[in-house]
């Protein structure tokens, strides 16, 4: 699809991140990601160097400045994924689009000169954690409490499918302040690696993304200081929240494209190759019909969440249309990587091949970020004006 949203610093950008992945993403490289479950800190930090982290940081801190415009971080996601990289993805896409955010947007001044900084280079790793043991999608079930004492907050709780949770230096952690459920009875604090009584847990055992570390969180009587405090002022949290997850669900969104496209390319390339019956697989009548279906559903993905980029670049994309996006491009996705993995064949089963690591890591896009369940239930809502 020709796409016109990219202009030539978009463009010169992904030459920036193709050399990025030919350098220090290796098919060596993923497998031992693999192996570890996580992206080494050195990868981070050359992320960092070649300046594709941090590009919401505000170049006051050494970022690139791009807090509004998604479309440099969807050329990241375009051509990490494309590349069969999509551990690096996720990783990079926690820092970027999930704990730096809270600090650019709503961090008070000190917390963005102490943060920002180290985010932009790799150095600092964040991390968001929200659910909980029993609370997923409904937020106002948590139960880590942040009691106020002198000079700061004692925190107990846990939390857990933390994304980057095992190797974060920061966590941005979602905390009930008061009672009740009322929104502002909750607040957001950065936990710091190293606090007593904050432990990183283990590692959980993942059916895709091996390459990215996912972890449990416990708090025992954990000493937060008062500068931690997200924004400075107790009660906000949850409108702080609700703030940041339409970038939250348009970047599931732009992962789910992006991976569509590579799932039509990708077996595109692989049916032209292979021979069956003496005719190369792509001949085949259903194969072809696949092929154009894939490839029109790909078009009409990229469409749609071109959209929203530009939508979210003028700061108008809603709660709802981010909604919308998150859970119909990943629908999509399931069904374009669904083909793809069908029309290789016994191989499309073999995680050797890009399809199907892509296949096991897209389950969780409709999981993630908000159920689709809860997706359409946002949409439906605003459509009969139920509240």
């Amino acid at each position: 699809m020709e796409r016109d949203i990219y202009d030539e610093d978009h463009e010169a950008f992904r030459e920036v991140v193709k050399e990025f992945i030919k350098r220090f993403a290796s098919d060596e490289k993923r497998k031992q990601w693999d192996r570890d479950g996580e992206i080494d800190r050195a990868t981070m930090l050359a992320a960092g160097e070649s300046g594709i982290i941090g590009l919401s940081v505000p170049e006051e801190f050494g970022g690139a400045g791009m807090l509004q415009d998604y479309r440099f971080r969807s050329v990241v996601l375009e051509e990490t994924i494309g590349a069969g990289l999509g551990s690096l993805a996720g990783a990079l896409g926690i820092q970027d689009d999930l704990a730096v955010p809270y600090v650019a947007h709503m961090g008070t001044q000190e917390q963005k000169q102490k943060w920002l900084p180290g985010m932009a280079t790799g150095e600092i790793l964040g991390a968001l954690a929200m659910t909980e043991p029993g609370a997923g999608s409904d937020l106002r079930g948590i139960k880590t409490t942040a009691k106020k004492v002198d000079g700061g907050y004692i925190v107990n709780g846990a939390k857990t499918f933390i994304s980057s949770g095992k190797t974060a230096d920061m966590v941005v952690t979602f905390v009930k302040t008061g009672e009740g459920t009322r929104p502002d009875a909750f607040s957001l604090l950065i936990l710091e690696d190293g606090m007593a009584g904050f432990d990183h847990g283990k590692k959980l055992e993942k059916m895709g993304f091996h390459g990215w570390d996912t972890a449990e969180l416990s708090f025992v009587d954990v000493f937060v200081p008062d500068e931690n405090l997200i924004g400075g002022k107790e009660g906000l949290g949850f409108v702080q929240l609700m703030m940041n997850l339409p970038l939250e669900r348009l970047s599931i969104g732009v992962a789910a494209a992006a991976a569509g496209e590579a799932a039509f390319v990708w077996t595109r390339d692989y049916t032209l190759s292979r021979e069956a019956f003496g005719e190369r697989i792509a001949d085949f009548q259903n194969t072809r019909f696949n092929l154009a279906d894939m490839a029109t559903t790909v078009d009409v993905m990229w469409a749609y969440v071109d959209r929203a980029m530009m939508l979210y670049k003028d700061a108008k994309l809603t709660a709802e249309e981010a909604a919308k996006v998150k859970f119909w491009t990943t629908d999509r996705e399931a069904e374009l990587l669904d083909i793809g993995v069908q029309l290789h064949g016994g191989y499309g089963y073999i995680t050797e091949y890009p399809i199907a690591r892509a296949y096991l890591d897209a389950r969780v896009h409709r999981i993630y970020g908000g159920t689709n369940e809860i997706m359409r239930d946002i949409v439906s809502r605003k459509i009969v004006g139920k509240r």
